[in-house]
């Protein structure tokens, strides 16, 4: 693989708080790479640190063969970076905003009629090209603030949680638009804490407290987890997640609505954990072995450290 970002022991801290940790890590040419975890994880501060807004502490990154430390301003041309507050300005109209962002880009006059139409049939805005940005939807500002982003046809795109708060609906939509660019040979870097949004990805890093936990394909990550996992449910999950925490052989429990899923020491003891809950007097509805998910791997391996 050929890197087109790429880390070594990257690391950034804020006084006594380490919020980036050593973090060494390679991406290639069209992937489609989403950095996961809570808030807090420090998926922000990675991104700040390769956009070269921040330096590092220690540590070095290199994003399109240009390094965070010394060639920022030449990595800025080769970047398209959308964060979490993305500077929209919401008295101007769609395509005053777009022609603001093609005139800080310094996009020639003559690219932009054909650039501007494609961007706005890409994210479905034509039909609102003359809407002030403050009165968009959540999820039609993301979509500006994306088409805003590409219109100077970056290599590489930045999004910080980019569908944080946005409506299921206009998360598929905003997905779906991300797949076409990757079709266009553009590299992703996306950071989320919905790990639903993880298995998009062709490969992901859950992060905890500013290291990567682990880093591969969504499917080779939940194949790691190495323990048998089952879902029991019941009609009384909070209870039941207490006690079963609590019982001998159980590695970790997350709550899935009326239903738990229970990580095990090993195989043959759920009848144990089911019958550790009936004899507190919680009825057990049933329970079935289950492959884990990206979220029942993440809580496993945090709750192992």
């Amino acid at each position: 693989m050929n890197p087109v970002i790429r880390t070594d022991n990257l690391t950034k801290g804020f006084g006594p708080l380490t919020a980036v940790d050593g973090l060494t890590l390679e991406i290639g040419k069209g992937e489609l790479f989403g950095l996961v975890g809570p808030d807090g994880a420090g998926k922000t501060t990675t991104m700040r640190l390769l956009t070269a807004i921040m330096e590092p502490s220690s540590g070095e990154a290199w994003v399109a063969g240009h390094s965070v430390r010394t060639e920022g301003e030449r990595i800025k041309e080769r970047i398209g970076y959308m964060s979490q507050r993305f500077g929209l300005y919401e008295e101007l109209t769609v395509m005053e905003n777009i022609t603001f962002y093609a005139d800080l880009y310094e996009v020639p006059k003559r690219e932009r009629p054909p650039r501007f139409e494609r961007l706005l049939g890409f994210s479905n805005l034509t039909p609102f090209r003359d809407r002030l940005a403050g009165k968009l939807s959540g999820g039609m500002k993301q979509k500006l603030g994306l088409a805003c982003a590409l219109i100077h046809t970056p290599e590489i795109l930045f999004l910080d949680e980019p569908t944080n708060g946005v409506d299921p609906v206009s998360r598929r939509d905003f997905w779906r638009i991300l797949y076409d660019l990757l079709k266009e040979g553009i590299t992703i870097f996306v950071s989320t804490a919905y790990l639903d949004e993880a298995e998009r990805c062709t490969r992901v890093g859950l992060m905890h407290r500013g290291r990567i936990l682990v880093d591969d394909t969504p499917a080779r990550i939940k194949g790691s987890l190495g323990f048998p996992m089952v879902e029991l449910w019941t009609g009384e999950a909070r209870l039941a997640e207490e006690i079963v925490r609590g019982t001998d052989g159980v590695r970790s429990v997350s709550i899935y609505g009326d239903k738990l899923h229970v990580s095990l020491e090993r195989s043959g003891i759920e009848e144990l954990v089911a019958g550790r809950l009936k004899g507190e007097g919680i009825e057990v509805k049933g329970h079935r072995p289950i492959l884990p998910s990206l979220e029942d791997v993440f809580i496993a391996m945090v709750e192992g450290k």
